[in-house]
């Protein structure tokens, strides 16, 4: 009797860390476990990234500077740049802007408080290439993302040099 009760102890005792193993392998818990990348400043999925450091360059140059004002279209607007800008504008614009530009994209109609404007015309038309390109940089608040992490500078001057054929 007394063999079967250390027995049962000592299966208790060999099976409770693999217990406890278990509930770690099958993430029952999980823990927060330490490292470097948790100290420093970062985003989690769903948030939004860092703003950058002030005064600080993109490893691809400086691509406006704010107190200079607007910056001039370096991308000449030839049927290679519109070609690739009108595939930029199909995957990122057109769901709200319109195939046409015309501001009737298949979400304008959900868009409700602030749809979508035509760029064929008003403000869009008017304005300079350098503001164009930092308005799809940017984003408008409250309506436009900024379209400065999917789209690379250049490919946003396609964008803004397909706009102008658009609006010829």
């Amino acid at each position: 009797m007394a063999i079967i009760k250390r027995l049962v102890i000592l299966m208790v005792v060999l099976a409770s860390p693999l217990a406890v193993g278990l509930l770690f392998t099958y993430d029952v818990i999980k823990p927060e476990w330490i490292s470097f990348m948790e100290i420093q400043p970062s985003f989690r999925s769903q948030r939004d990234p860092l703003p950058l450091p002030q005064r600080s360059i993109p490893i691809q140059g400086a691509v406006s500077v704010p107190e200079l004002g607007a910056p001039a279209n370096p991308a000449p607007g030839d049927p290679n740049s519109i070609q690739r800008g009108a595939g930029y504008y199909q995957i990122h614009c057109a769901h709200c802007h319109g195939i046409d530009g015309s501001g009737t994209g298949t979400f304008a109609a959900f868009l409700v408080q602030k749809r979508p404007p035509s760029l064929l015309e008003g403000n869009p038309k008017t304005m300079s290439d350098g503001a164009l390109f930092q308005t799809i940089s940017g984003g408008v608040t409250g309506g436009m993302p900024p379209l400065r992490e999917n789209l690379l500078p250049a490919m946003r001057w396609d964008v803004v040099n397909y706009l102008r054929s658009l609006q010829k």
